[in-house]
Protein backbone atom coordinates (compact mmCIF):
# COMPACT_ATOMS: atom_id res chain seq x y z
CA UNK A 1 0.00 0.00 0.00
CA UNK A 2 1.32 3.43 -0.96
CA UNK A 3 1.61 6.62 1.26
CA UNK A 4 -1.32 9.10 0.43
CA UNK A 5 0.54 11.97 2.10
CA UNK A 6 3.61 11.00 -0.47
CA UNK A 7 0.74 11.05 -3.23
CA UNK A 8 -0.67 14.16 -2.37
CA UNK A 9 2.08 15.90 -2.06
CA UNK A 10 4.33 14.35 -4.91
CA UNK A 11 2.21 13.00 -7.63
CA UNK A 12 4.54 13.85 -10.25
CA UNK A 13 7.11 11.39 -8.80
CA UNK A 14 4.33 8.90 -8.02
CA UNK A 15 3.16 8.79 -11.68
CA UNK A 16 6.81 8.80 -12.88
CA UNK A 17 8.00 5.72 -10.34
CA UNK A 18 4.70 3.89 -11.85
CA UNK A 19 5.57 4.80 -15.52
CA UNK A 20 8.83 2.75 -14.36
CA UNK A 21 6.84 -0.50 -13.53
CA UNK A 22 4.76 -0.29 -16.59
CA UNK A 23 1.54 1.28 -14.76
CA UNK A 24 -0.88 3.93 -15.94
CA UNK A 25 -0.29 6.93 -14.04
CA UNK A 26 -2.86 7.12 -10.89
CA UNK A 27 -2.52 9.95 -9.27
CA UNK A 28 -5.07 12.45 -9.98
CA UNK A 29 -7.28 9.64 -9.63
CA UNK A 30 -6.25 8.81 -6.34
CA UNK A 31 -6.20 12.63 -4.93
CA UNK A 32 -9.79 13.12 -6.38
CA UNK A 33 -11.41 10.53 -4.83
CA UNK A 34 -9.01 11.40 -1.56
CA UNK A 35 -9.84 14.97 -1.55
CA UNK A 36 -13.45 14.53 -1.32
CA UNK A 37 -12.92 11.67 1.60
CA UNK A 38 -11.38 14.28 3.70
CA UNK A 39 -14.02 16.90 2.59
CA UNK A 40 -16.87 14.40 3.57
CA UNK A 41 -14.67 13.50 6.52
CA UNK A 42 -14.58 17.13 7.69
CA UNK A 43 -18.38 17.60 7.25
CA UNK A 44 -19.35 14.76 9.40
CA UNK A 45 -17.18 16.21 12.07
CA UNK A 46 -18.66 19.92 11.57
CA UNK A 47 -21.96 17.90 11.54
CA UNK A 48 -21.21 16.14 15.21
CA UNK A 49 -19.81 19.20 16.58
CA UNK A 50 -22.91 21.03 15.80
CA UNK A 51 -25.06 18.00 17.32
CA UNK A 52 -22.88 18.11 20.57
CA UNK A 53 -24.03 21.83 20.85
CA UNK A 54 -27.85 21.70 20.23
CA UNK A 55 -27.83 18.30 22.91
CA UNK A 56 -25.98 20.53 25.47
CA UNK A 57 -28.32 23.68 24.69
CA UNK A 58 -31.50 20.87 24.70
CA UNK A 59 -30.58 21.03 28.75
CA UNK A 60 -30.58 24.59 28.85
CA UNK A 61 -33.67 25.25 27.57
CA UNK A 62 -35.37 22.60 29.67
CA UNK A 63 -33.72 24.41 32.79
CA UNK A 64 -35.35 27.57 30.96
CA UNK A 65 -39.16 25.89 30.42
CA UNK A 66 -38.32 27.41 27.01
CA UNK A 67 -39.97 24.29 25.36
CA UNK A 68 -40.50 25.69 21.93
CA UNK A 69 -36.63 25.70 21.79
CA UNK A 70 -36.11 22.37 22.99
CA UNK A 71 -38.27 21.17 20.67
CA UNK A 72 -36.83 23.04 17.80
CA UNK A 73 -33.52 21.60 19.15
CA UNK A 74 -34.47 17.81 19.52
CA UNK A 75 -35.74 18.34 15.58
CA UNK A 76 -32.15 19.99 14.97
CA UNK A 77 -30.21 16.93 16.51
CA UNK A 78 -32.63 13.79 14.87
CA UNK A 79 -31.89 15.33 11.41
CA UNK A 80 -27.93 16.00 12.51
CA UNK A 81 -28.03 12.31 13.41
CA UNK A 82 -29.42 11.40 9.95
CA UNK A 83 -27.08 13.09 8.05
CA UNK A 84 -24.41 11.92 9.91
CA UNK A 85 -25.53 8.60 9.05
CA UNK A 86 -25.68 9.76 5.61
CA UNK A 87 -21.80 10.82 5.95
CA UNK A 88 -20.86 8.33 7.25
CA UNK A 89 -21.69 5.77 5.06
CA UNK A 90 -20.63 8.44 2.29
CA UNK A 91 -16.91 8.19 4.44
CA UNK A 92 -16.61 3.95 4.29
CA UNK A 93 -17.88 4.17 0.26
CA UNK A 94 -14.90 6.60 -0.87
CA UNK A 95 -12.79 5.39 1.71
CA UNK A 96 -13.18 1.75 0.14
CA UNK A 97 -12.83 3.42 -3.06
CA UNK A 98 -9.68 5.08 -2.67
CA UNK A 99 -7.98 2.28 -0.73
CA UNK A 100 -8.80 -0.31 -3.90
CA UNK A 101 -7.35 2.09 -5.96
CA UNK A 102 -4.11 1.79 -3.98
CA UNK A 103 -4.21 -1.96 -3.33
CA UNK A 104 -3.76 -2.21 -6.79
CA UNK A 105 -1.05 -0.18 -7.60
CA UNK A 106 2.52 -1.96 -7.33
CA UNK A 107 5.48 -1.17 -5.21
CA UNK A 108 7.33 1.62 -6.60
CA UNK A 109 10.71 0.52 -7.50
CA UNK A 110 14.04 2.04 -5.68
CA UNK A 111 16.41 4.75 -7.28
CA UNK A 112 18.91 1.87 -8.43
CA UNK A 113 16.80 -0.78 -9.94
CA UNK A 114 17.29 -0.75 -13.56
CA UNK A 115 14.91 0.02 -16.03
CA UNK A 116 13.82 -3.06 -18.49
CA UNK A 117 10.95 -4.93 -19.55
CA UNK A 118 11.80 -8.45 -18.70
CA UNK A 119 14.38 -10.86 -17.56
CA UNK A 120 16.69 -9.64 -20.47
CA UNK A 121 16.85 -6.51 -19.25
CA UNK A 122 18.20 -7.72 -15.50
CA UNK A 123 21.89 -6.78 -15.15
CA UNK A 124 24.77 -9.48 -13.47
CA UNK A 125 25.83 -7.58 -10.66
CA UNK A 126 28.81 -10.66 -9.56
CA UNK A 127 29.52 -14.45 -10.28
CA UNK A 128 30.45 -17.10 -7.94
CA UNK A 129 32.26 -20.39 -9.15
CA UNK A 130 33.28 -22.21 -12.58
CA UNK A 131 30.67 -24.48 -14.43
CA UNK A 132 32.11 -27.79 -14.22
CA UNK A 133 33.45 -29.22 -17.43
CA UNK A 134 32.23 -32.92 -17.71
CA UNK A 135 33.87 -35.15 -20.07
CA UNK A 136 30.55 -36.67 -21.07
CA UNK A 137 27.31 -35.36 -22.44
CA UNK A 138 24.89 -33.47 -19.41
CA UNK A 139 22.02 -35.00 -18.44
CA UNK A 140 18.68 -32.95 -17.49
CA UNK A 141 17.61 -33.54 -14.03
CA UNK A 142 14.64 -35.13 -15.47
CA UNK A 143 16.01 -37.82 -17.56
CA UNK A 144 18.38 -38.39 -14.88
CA UNK A 145 16.23 -38.54 -12.12
CA UNK A 146 13.91 -41.61 -12.12
CA UNK A 147 16.81 -44.08 -11.89
CA UNK A 148 17.97 -42.73 -8.58
CA UNK A 149 14.04 -42.63 -7.40
CA UNK A 150 12.31 -39.27 -8.71
CA UNK A 151 8.89 -40.55 -10.15
CA UNK A 152 7.00 -38.55 -12.10
CA UNK A 153 4.75 -41.16 -13.85
CA UNK A 154 3.16 -42.29 -10.27
CA UNK A 155 2.22 -38.43 -9.43
CA UNK A 156 1.05 -37.40 -12.42
CA UNK A 157 -1.36 -40.99 -11.62
CA UNK A 158 -1.86 -39.95 -8.26
CA UNK A 159 -2.75 -35.71 -8.40
CA UNK A 160 -2.01 -35.17 -12.07
CA UNK A 161 0.89 -32.44 -13.52
CA UNK A 162 3.19 -30.34 -11.85
CA UNK A 163 3.67 -33.25 -8.86
CA UNK A 164 6.72 -35.24 -8.28
CA UNK A 165 7.13 -38.23 -5.98
CA UNK A 166 10.74 -39.46 -4.27
CA UNK A 167 11.59 -42.95 -3.07
CA UNK A 168 14.64 -44.15 -1.03
CA UNK A 169 17.76 -42.21 -1.11
CA UNK A 170 16.03 -39.70 -3.27
CA UNK A 171 13.73 -38.60 -1.09
CA UNK A 172 16.46 -38.77 1.72
CA UNK A 173 18.51 -36.48 -0.77
CA UNK A 174 15.40 -33.82 -0.60
CA UNK A 175 14.64 -33.82 3.26
CA UNK A 176 18.68 -32.98 3.96
CA UNK A 177 18.81 -29.97 1.23
CA UNK A 178 16.10 -28.96 3.70
CA UNK A 179 17.52 -29.86 6.90
CA UNK A 180 20.93 -28.07 5.83
CA UNK A 181 19.32 -25.24 4.63
CA UNK A 182 17.22 -24.62 8.05
CA UNK A 183 20.22 -25.45 9.91
CA UNK A 184 22.56 -22.99 8.09
CA UNK A 185 20.08 -19.99 8.55
CA UNK A 186 19.45 -20.73 12.09
CA UNK A 187 22.68 -21.63 13.36
CA UNK A 188 25.07 -19.86 11.21
CA UNK A 189 22.68 -16.53 9.92
CA UNK A 190 20.82 -16.25 13.34
CA UNK A 191 17.19 -16.51 11.72
CA UNK A 192 14.68 -17.62 14.32
CA UNK A 193 13.06 -20.96 13.55
CA UNK A 194 8.93 -20.76 12.79
CA UNK A 195 6.28 -23.30 11.93
CA UNK A 196 3.51 -20.90 11.10
CA UNK A 197 0.38 -21.68 9.32
CA UNK A 198 -0.25 -23.41 6.01
CA UNK A 199 -3.36 -22.46 5.29
CA UNK A 200 -3.98 -18.53 5.79
CA UNK A 201 -6.75 -15.57 5.73
CA UNK A 202 -7.74 -13.23 3.06
CA UNK A 203 -6.40 -10.23 5.50
CA UNK A 204 -2.61 -12.11 5.48
CA UNK A 205 -2.64 -12.35 1.67
CA UNK A 206 -3.56 -8.83 1.64
CA UNK A 207 -0.73 -7.61 3.44
CA UNK A 208 1.82 -9.32 1.30
CA UNK A 209 0.35 -8.34 -1.63
CA UNK A 210 -0.81 -11.84 -3.04
CA UNK A 211 -4.61 -10.45 -2.90
CA UNK A 212 -6.42 -9.18 -4.29
CA UNK A 213 -4.71 -9.17 -7.70
CA UNK A 214 -3.12 -12.30 -7.69
CA UNK A 215 -5.94 -14.82 -6.50
CA UNK A 216 -5.73 -17.27 -9.68
CA UNK A 217 -1.87 -18.25 -8.59
CA UNK A 218 -3.17 -19.39 -5.33
CA UNK A 219 -5.29 -22.82 -4.26
CA UNK A 220 -8.30 -21.49 -2.45
CA UNK A 221 -9.89 -23.94 0.16
CA UNK A 222 -13.90 -24.87 0.46
CA UNK A 223 -14.04 -23.17 3.63
CA UNK A 224 -12.30 -19.70 2.63
CA UNK A 225 -8.70 -20.31 3.77
CA UNK A 226 -5.86 -20.46 0.91
CA UNK A 227 -3.04 -22.47 0.70
CA UNK A 228 0.25 -20.67 1.32
CA UNK A 229 1.91 -19.68 -1.98
CA UNK A 230 5.30 -19.11 0.31
CA UNK A 231 6.29 -19.32 3.72
CA UNK A 232 6.66 -15.29 3.55
CA UNK A 233 3.04 -15.02 3.56
CA UNK A 234 2.58 -16.70 7.15
CA UNK A 235 5.86 -15.25 8.90
CA UNK A 236 5.95 -11.48 7.59
CA UNK A 237 1.86 -11.72 9.25
CA UNK A 238 3.26 -12.45 12.30
CA UNK A 239 4.16 -8.66 13.20
CA UNK A 240 0.28 -7.49 11.97
CA UNK A 241 -1.33 -4.97 13.48
CA UNK A 242 1.66 -4.68 15.71
CA UNK A 243 3.59 -2.00 17.35
CA UNK A 244 7.17 -3.34 18.17
CA UNK A 245 10.04 -2.11 20.37
CA UNK A 246 12.73 -0.30 18.70
CA UNK A 247 15.22 -2.51 20.41
CA UNK A 248 13.33 -5.59 19.26
CA UNK A 249 14.36 -4.77 15.85
CA UNK A 250 15.58 -6.33 13.38
CA UNK A 251 13.32 -9.59 13.19
CA UNK A 252 14.56 -12.47 11.47
CA UNK A 253 12.41 -15.67 10.81
CA UNK A 254 12.52 -18.65 8.55
CA UNK A 255 11.20 -21.70 7.96
CA UNK A 256 10.88 -24.91 5.99
CA UNK A 257 7.50 -25.76 4.69
CA UNK A 258 5.65 -26.93 1.94
CA UNK A 259 4.44 -24.34 -0.88
CA UNK A 260 1.40 -24.77 -3.51
CA UNK A 261 1.33 -22.67 -6.35
CA UNK A 262 -1.57 -22.88 -9.58
CA UNK A 263 0.96 -21.99 -11.66
CA UNK A 264 -2.04 -20.17 -13.40
CA UNK A 265 -0.05 -18.08 -15.59
CA UNK A 266 2.68 -20.62 -16.56
CA UNK A 267 0.99 -22.82 -19.23
CA UNK A 268 3.93 -24.27 -21.14
CA UNK A 269 6.69 -23.09 -18.87
CA UNK A 270 8.74 -25.98 -17.22
CA UNK A 271 6.63 -28.48 -17.68
CA UNK A 272 8.74 -31.12 -17.68
CA UNK A 273 10.77 -31.88 -14.36
CA UNK A 274 10.53 -30.19 -10.81
CA UNK A 275 11.84 -26.49 -11.70
CA UNK A 276 7.68 -25.37 -11.56
CA UNK A 277 5.61 -27.40 -9.07
CA UNK A 278 2.35 -26.93 -7.87
CA UNK A 279 3.86 -28.10 -4.12
CA UNK A 280 7.47 -27.95 -3.60
CA UNK A 281 9.38 -27.33 -0.32
CA UNK A 282 11.37 -23.76 0.49
CA UNK A 283 13.04 -22.47 3.57
CA UNK A 284 11.86 -18.99 3.53
CA UNK A 285 13.72 -15.91 5.34
CA UNK A 286 12.17 -12.90 6.38
CA UNK A 287 13.01 -9.69 7.89
CA UNK A 288 11.55 -6.81 10.04
CA UNK A 289 13.70 -4.20 9.77
CA UNK A 290 14.12 -0.32 10.50
CA UNK A 291 13.52 1.74 7.38
CA UNK A 292 17.50 3.02 7.74
CA UNK A 293 18.76 -0.61 8.28
CA UNK A 294 17.01 -2.12 5.33
CA UNK A 295 18.87 -1.68 2.47
CA UNK A 296 22.08 -3.45 4.56
CA UNK A 297 19.45 -5.99 5.65
CA UNK A 298 18.39 -6.40 1.99
CA UNK A 299 22.47 -7.22 1.49
CA UNK A 300 23.11 -9.26 4.60
CA UNK A 301 20.16 -11.39 3.65
CA UNK A 302 20.93 -12.07 0.05
CA UNK A 303 24.42 -13.35 1.21
CA UNK A 304 22.80 -15.85 3.72
CA UNK A 305 21.35 -17.48 0.52
CA UNK A 306 24.55 -17.55 -1.31
CA UNK A 307 26.11 -18.74 1.40
CA UNK A 308 24.30 -22.07 1.29
CA UNK A 309 24.83 -22.32 -2.73
CA UNK A 310 28.67 -21.60 -1.74
CA UNK A 311 28.78 -24.56 0.91
CA UNK A 312 27.13 -26.73 -2.06
CA UNK A 313 29.68 -25.88 -4.26
CA UNK A 314 27.27 -24.60 -7.31
CA UNK A 315 28.25 -21.68 -9.81
CA UNK A 316 25.41 -19.67 -9.68
CA UNK A 317 25.34 -15.48 -10.39
CA UNK A 318 23.58 -12.81 -8.80
CA UNK A 319 21.08 -10.67 -10.21
CA UNK A 320 19.51 -6.89 -10.01
CA UNK A 321 16.02 -7.69 -11.24
CA UNK A 322 15.05 -4.62 -13.64
CA UNK A 323 11.75 -2.71 -13.09
CA UNK A 324 9.66 -4.80 -15.55
CA UNK A 325 10.62 -8.40 -13.44
CA UNK A 326 10.54 -7.54 -10.46
CA UNK A 327 7.21 -8.82 -8.21
CA UNK A 328 4.37 -6.49 -6.99
CA UNK A 329 5.64 -6.08 -3.64
CA UNK A 330 9.34 -5.45 -3.78
CA UNK A 331 11.27 -1.97 -4.06
CA UNK A 332 14.17 -3.94 -5.02
CA UNK A 333 15.20 -7.36 -6.01
CA UNK A 334 18.12 -9.65 -6.27
CA UNK A 335 18.11 -13.06 -7.92
CA UNK A 336 20.36 -15.96 -7.24
CA UNK A 337 20.75 -17.92 -10.54
CA UNK A 338 22.17 -21.53 -10.00
CA UNK A 339 24.24 -22.93 -12.88
CA UNK A 340 22.42 -26.27 -14.75
CA UNK A 341 24.28 -28.30 -16.89
CA UNK A 342 21.32 -29.76 -18.38
CA UNK A 343 20.06 -27.51 -19.65
CA UNK A 344 23.08 -25.33 -19.96
CA UNK A 345 21.68 -22.33 -18.65
CA UNK A 346 21.75 -20.27 -14.88
CA UNK A 347 17.93 -20.62 -13.79
CA UNK A 348 16.45 -19.22 -10.32
CA UNK A 349 17.01 -20.68 -7.42
CA UNK A 350 16.65 -17.87 -4.69
CA UNK A 351 14.97 -14.08 -4.80
CA UNK A 352 15.24 -11.84 -2.40
CA UNK A 353 13.57 -8.60 -2.28
CA UNK A 354 13.16 -5.44 0.00
CA UNK A 355 9.78 -4.63 0.48
CA UNK A 356 9.92 -1.14 2.06
CA UNK A 357 7.20 -0.03 3.97
CA UNK A 358 4.72 -1.31 0.92
CA UNK A 359 3.82 -4.64 3.31
CA UNK A 360 4.14 -2.88 6.52
CA UNK A 361 1.80 -0.12 5.27
CA UNK A 362 -0.78 -2.85 4.09
CA UNK A 363 -0.64 -4.87 7.56
CA UNK A 364 -0.28 -2.00 9.66
CA UNK A 365 3.14 -2.93 11.36
CA UNK A 366 4.48 -0.36 12.99
CA UNK A 367 7.65 0.40 15.62
CA UNK A 368 8.31 3.08 18.19
CA UNK A 369 11.85 4.60 17.17
CA UNK A 370 13.77 5.29 20.12
CA UNK A 371 13.85 8.58 21.53
CA UNK A 372 11.44 9.54 19.06
CA UNK A 373 7.56 10.57 19.20
CA UNK A 374 4.86 8.38 17.85
CA UNK A 375 5.56 5.57 15.71
CA UNK A 376 6.53 4.86 12.07
CA UNK A 377 6.33 1.83 9.78
CA UNK A 378 8.76 -0.84 9.90
CA UNK A 379 10.45 -2.58 6.57
CA UNK A 380 9.75 -6.13 5.40
CA UNK A 381 12.23 -8.10 3.60
CA UNK A 382 11.93 -11.68 2.23
CA UNK A 383 14.60 -14.14 0.51
CA UNK A 384 14.66 -18.18 -0.52
CA UNK A 385 16.77 -19.37 1.65
CA UNK A 386 16.69 -21.60 -0.44
CA UNK A 387 14.07 -23.57 -2.45
CA UNK A 388 15.18 -26.76 -1.78
CA UNK A 389 13.20 -28.61 -5.37
CA UNK A 390 15.22 -26.16 -7.47
CA UNK A 391 18.30 -26.76 -5.55
CA UNK A 392 17.72 -30.77 -5.37
CA UNK A 393 18.09 -30.18 -9.31
CA UNK A 394 21.42 -28.22 -9.00
CA UNK A 395 22.58 -31.13 -6.97
CA UNK A 396 22.12 -34.00 -9.01
CA UNK A 397 22.80 -31.88 -12.63
CA UNK A 398 26.29 -30.64 -11.17
CA UNK A 399 27.49 -34.20 -8.78
CA UNK A 400 25.99 -36.16 -11.67
CA UNK A 401 28.67 -38.73 -13.47
CA UNK A 402 28.93 -40.93 -16.24
CA UNK A 403 27.67 -43.52 -14.85
CA UNK A 404 24.21 -41.96 -14.09
CA UNK A 405 24.72 -41.90 -10.80
CA UNK A 406 24.83 -38.63 -8.15
CA UNK A 407 27.45 -38.13 -5.58
CA UNK A 408 26.46 -36.06 -2.56
CA UNK A 409 27.86 -33.14 -1.63
CA UNK A 410 30.61 -33.14 1.17
CA UNK A 411 28.26 -30.65 3.60
CA UNK A 412 24.93 -32.76 3.01
CA UNK A 413 26.46 -36.66 3.91
CA UNK A 414 25.89 -35.72 7.70
CA UNK A 415 22.33 -35.98 6.89
CA UNK A 416 22.32 -38.58 4.86
CA UNK A 417 22.85 -41.99 6.90
CA UNK A 418 26.11 -42.97 5.63
CA UNK A 419 24.53 -42.97 1.53
CA UNK A 420 26.68 -40.57 0.05
CA UNK A 421 26.07 -41.26 -3.99
CA UNK A 422 22.55 -42.23 -5.53
CA UNK A 423 22.98 -45.34 -7.39
CA UNK A 424 20.58 -45.91 -10.53
CA UNK A 425 18.11 -48.74 -9.54
CA UNK A 426 18.04 -51.02 -13.23
CA UNK A 427 14.54 -51.79 -12.26
CA UNK A 428 13.75 -47.71 -12.30
CA UNK A 429 13.03 -45.48 -14.14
Amino acid sequence: MHDIRFIRENPTAFDAGLARRGADPASAAIVEIDAAYRAVVTEAQEAQAARNDASKAIGAAKAARDEDRASALMAEVAGLKDRLADLDAREKELRARRDAVLAALPNLPADDVPQGADESDNVEVDRWGTPHAFDFAARDHADLGPPLGLDFETAVAISGARFALMRGPMARLNRALGQFMLDQQTGEQGYTECVPPLLVRDEALFGTGQLPKFSEDLFHTTDGRWLIPTAEVSLTNIVRESILADADLPLRFTALTPCFRSEAGAAGKDTKGLIRQHQFDKVELVSIARPEDSEAEHERMTGAAEAILQALELPYRKMLLCTGDMGFSAKRTYDLEVWLPGQNAYREISSCSNCGDFQARRMNARYRPEGGKGTAFVHTLNGSGLAVGRTLVAVLENYQQADGSVVVPDVLTPYMGGIDRLVPDAKAG
